[in-house]
C-alpha cells in the first residue's frame, strides 16, 4: 500500500537529507504494514513470497506470540534489491517512522557500495518468488513431506559454502575418480647385485616400504578432488547421486545461502552504519523540540543490550564515531602510535578533518573481520569496557575472565571468521577406495560442536548416500567423526592416511 501523505512528505525530505550527507542508494520503496503482515514478511526473511517450509510457520508463530506478549516490536525491514524495499509498521509514532526511514537509507547505501555485496543478485525479490514457484511444483509432484525433508537436509548444510568464491577463481573440481594404487605393481629402482647378494643389497622389507611410499605419493597426486574444496554444497551438486529435482532444490538453497552470506559478514558494519546515519540525520536536521525525548528513548534502546553480549548496532556505531574522531584529530599513524606521553595523547588534535572521508572509505572496502582487526584498538576497548567472561560451575555464575586486550580481540575475530561457523573442506571423495566422503575441519575459526557435527554428518550422508567422515580435534586429540547412515562413531585420526597428505593438516596434528 502507498504511504499516507504525511509519511510520503517525510520520506522525500529524509531522502534529500541523506543525499546531501553523501549517501548513495538505490531507489527505495517503502510499504506500510500492520503487525500481522510485518510478522509474516519477517518470518519469510523480509520477502513477501518464499518456498513452503515448516520453519517459516514456526518463525511466524514465534514472532506473533512475542509481539502479543510485548517482548519485541519490529521497527524496520529492508531488502538488498534494486529497487530496495523497506517496510514500516503501521501505528508507530511519527518519530519512529522518520528514524526508520533514515536508518533504511543508511542500509541501502551500504548494500549498494560495500564490496562484499557487489556480486549479490540485485533482483532477488523476483528471484525468491521464482524459487518459490519452482519448489511448489516439486511439492505438487513429489509430495510436501518428501520435498520438505530434503529441504531440511539442505538447510543443515547451507553454511558449507566458500564465502570468498565470488572474488577468487578456484581450481576445477571435476575429474575422474582415481583407482586405488596397487603397491605390488609399482617398480622401485634397485641397486645392481648378483643373485646371491640381491636380498642383502635390496632388502625385501625396504623395497616394500618404498613401494608403499610411491603408492601413497601417487594417491595424493591423483586425489579426487585434486585440491581441498571449500564449497561443499557445490561439490555435492557436482558429484552426489541426486535426482534432478533434488539437484535443483539444492542449487536454489545454495544460491540463497550466497545471497544472505554478505549480510552475515557485515552485520556489525551494516547496522552500525545505518545507526550512525539515522542518529546524525535525526539529531542534526529532522527533530524538533517535541520529538527529542522520544527519539532519545528509542535510540537508546537500539544501542542497549545485555552487558555480556555484543550489540552490533552499538559496536558498529561507536566504532564509526571513534574512527571519525581519530581521523579528524590525526590520532593515527606512526607519530601518534609512538607517543608515550598520555597527556599529549589525550590532547592530540592535528585538525585534519579527514573523519568523514575515512568512514566512507571503510564502508566501501571492509567487512566485519577486517573492520574489527584494523580499527578496534586498546583505547577503544577500554573506553567501551569490553571484557571476556566465562561460567564458573562452582558458583553457578558468570564471571569476568579477562580484560586483556589482545585476548579480547583474538576471541572476537575468531567468532567472526567464516561468519562464526567452523571451516569445513572436502578432502577426499573416494576415501579408503570405498566412495566414502572425507572432510577436514580447519581450526582457523570456531571449534566443532559435537551435536552440530553429528547433525551435519547425518545431512551429508543423506545426500552422499555413502559413509561420511570429518577429521577434527576432540578434547585436544586428532580424531575422525563418522556416520554410516545408521550409527555415529569416533576413532583416532590416522596421520599416515594418504588422503591427509599435503592438506595443511598441521592444525590437526
Amino acid at each position: 500500500m502507498s504511504l499516507p501523505a504525511e509519511l510520503e512528505s517525510a520520506r522525500q525530505w529524509i531522502r534529500g537529507l541523506a543525499r546531501d550527507y553523501g549517501l548513495d542508494f538505490y531507489p527505495t520503496i517503502f510499504e506500510i504494514l500492520d503487525y500481522k503482515a510485518v510478522n509474516q514478511v519477517a518470518a519469510y526473511g523480509g520477502y513477501p513470497t518464499r518456498y513452503p517450509h515448516w520453519r517459516f510457520g514456526m518463525e511466524y508463530d514465534y514472532l506473533s506470540k512475542s509481539y502479543s506478549y510485548g517482548l519485541h516490536r519490529i521497527y524496520e525491514m529492508v531488502i538488498n534489491n534494486d529497487p530496495a524495499y523497506a517496510y514500516l509498521l503501521e501505528g508507530n509514532t511519527m518519530v519512529d517512522q522518520k528514524m526508520v526511514m533514515a536508518h533504511v537509507y543508511g542500509h541501502v547505501d551500504f548494500f549498494k557500495n560495500n564490496y562484499i555485496f557487489a556480486h549479490t543478485n540485485r533482483k532477488m525479490m523476483d528471484q525468491m518468488a521464482n524459487h518459490a514457484t519452482r519448489i511448489r511444483r516439486y511439492v505438487d509432484k513429489m509430495g510436501l513431506e518428501r520435498v520438505e525433508t530434503f529441504i531440511d537436509t539442505c538447510l543443515s548444510l547451507e553454511n558449507l559454502i566458500d564465502i570468498h568464491a565470488p572474488f577468487v577463481t578456484r581450481g576445477p573440481m571435476r575429474g575422474d575418480k582415481p583407482d586405488k594404487v596397487d603397491p605390488s605393481r609399482l617398480e622401485v629402482a634397485t641397486l645392481p647385485a648378483k643373485g646371491y647378494m640381491k636380498d642383502y643389497i635390496n632388502p625385501p622389507e625396504f623395497m616394500e616400504a618404498q613401494r608403499r611410499k610411491l603408492a601413497e605419493a601417487q594417491e595424493v597426486e591423483s586425489r579426487f578432488p585434486e585440491n581441498p574444496v571449500r564449497d561443499v554444497m557445490a561439490f555435492l551438486l557436482a558429484y552426489a547421486p541426486l535426482e534432478p529435482w533434488q539437484q535443483e532444490v539444492l542449487a536454489i538453497l545454495r544460491e540463497e545461502a550466497y545471497y544472505f552470506a554478505p549480510q552475515a559478514q557485515t552485520k556489525i558494519m551494516n547496522e552500525g552504519w545505518a545507526t550512525y546515519w539515522h542518529a546524525k540525520i535525526m539529531t542534526e536536521k529532522v527533530l524538533d523540540d517535541t520529538e527529542i525525548i522520544d527519539f532519545a528513548d528509542h535510540h537508546s534502546r537500539t544501542l542497549g543490550g545485555a552487558s555480556t553480549q555484543i550489540n552490533p548496532y552499538k559496536l558498529g556505531y561507536e566504532l564509526y564515531k571513534d574512527i571519525e574522531d581519530r581521523w579528524n584529530k590525526g590520532r593515527f599513524g606512526k607519530e601518534y602510535d609512538d607517543c608515550d606521553d598520555m597527556v599529549a595523547r589525550a590532547g592530540w588534535d592535528r585538525q585534519l578533518g579527514l573523519g568523514r572521508e575515512k568512514i566512507f572509505e571503510i564502508r566501501r572496502h571492509y567487512n566485519d573481520v577486517t573492520f574489527i582487526d584494523s580499527f578496534l584498538n586498546e583505547e577503544f576497548c577500554h573506553k567501551q569496557k569490553m571484557f571476556m567472561y566465562n561460567y564458573d560451575p562452582r558458583t553457578g555464575n558468570w564471571h569476568i575472565a579477562s580484560r586483556d586486550f589482545p585476548g579480547i580481540k583474538q576471541a572476537f575475530l575468531a567468532q567472526l571468521t567464516n561468519m562464526g561457523h567452523p571451516l569445513i573442506t572436502v578432502l577426499d571423495a573416494n576415501h579408503a577406495n570405498r566412495g566414502e566422503l572425507l572432510l577436514l575441519h580447519r581450526h582457523e575459526g570456531m571449534d566443532l560442536k559435537a551435536d552440530d557435527a553429528g547433525a551435519t554428518l547425518a545431512a551429508l550422508q543423506a545426500i552422499w548416500s555413502r559413509p561420511v567422515h570429518i577429521a577434527t580435534v576432540v578434547k585436544g586429540k586428532p580424531r575422525v567423526l563418522s556416520f554410516d547412515g545408521s550409527e555415529h562413531s569416533e576413532s583416532d585420526l590416522d596421520l599416515g592416511d594418504a588422503s591427509l597428505k599435503d592438506s595443511r593438516t598441521d592444525d590437526t596434528t
